[in-house]
């Protein structure tokens, strides 16, 4: 039985331009290997722009790391594209971990 990595590498194969199953795989991924997590989001960030799913976990990977402004930059416009979309739901959310952010890391 394959795994499900590679499961999602076939996805990615038969469709690469499908903007889910590269964020699927970066979400597994995140799992054992940040660093493939964090080139599949930062490749999702530019070939893919509009899908807002991936502003919030490459936010966080960011944070996770310690790169705090780069968190920052992604959650600024992960917000701009929700307003542009009018998601408020997704706007809301990258507002509060950017504040988290912002609070946990006294950058304000």
């Amino acid at each position: 039985m394959a795994s499900r990595i590679e499961q999602l590498l076939e996805f990615v194969s038969e469709d690469p331009s499908d903007p889910f199953a590269l964020y699927a795989l970066a979400l597994e991924y995140q799992k054992t290997d940040e660093q493939k997590a964090l080139a599949i989001f930062s490749q999702l960030i530019q070939d893919h722009t509009a899908y807002l799913p991936t502003y919030y976990q490459l936010a966080k990977l960011y944070q996770q790391g310690g790169d705090s402004q780069k968190a920052l930059d992604v959650y600024d416009m992960g917000i701009a594209l929700a307003l542009k979309n009018n998601d408020m739901k997704t706007m809301q959310e990258l507002r509060a971990a950017k504040q988290e952010l912002l609070s946990d890391d006294d950058l304000n």
